[in-house]
C-alpha cells in the first residue's frame, strides 16, 4: 500500500486521491500511521463483509451452519452436566 504523509496530502492532493481510485493509500502523521484513503467502491465493498453485527434467526441459517450450531450446543450441555 502506498504511503504519504498528511504534508504530502497538502501538497499533492490531486495525485494522491488519483492513486486511492485506484488501491487504497496510507497517510502518516509523524511516521504513524494515521488514516486510510480509498474509493467509495473499496469502502462499500468491506463494510458489507464486515458487518457482524447483522442479526439471523435459525430458520435463516445454511444447513451447515445450523448444524455446527448444533454440535456447539451438544457439547456445551454435556460440559455442563459433568
Amino acid at each position: 500500500m502506498a504511503r504519504y504523509t498528511t504534508s504530502d496530502l497538502s501538497r499533492r492532493s490531486g495525485d494522491i486521491i488519483a492513486e486511492a481510485l485506484r488501491k487504497p493509500v496510507t497517510i502518516t502523521q509523524r511516521n504513524k500511521p494515521r488514516l486510510v484513503l480509498l474509493s467509495i467502491e473499496d469502502y462499500r465493498r468491506l463494510m458489507s463483509r464486515s458487518d457482524a453485527r447483522k442479526a439471523e434467526t435459525l430458520a435463516d441459517m445454511s444447513d451447515e451452519d445450523f448444524s455446527d450450531f448444533r454440535h456447539a450446543v451438544e457439547a456445551y450441555a454435556e460440559g455442563d452436566e459433568r
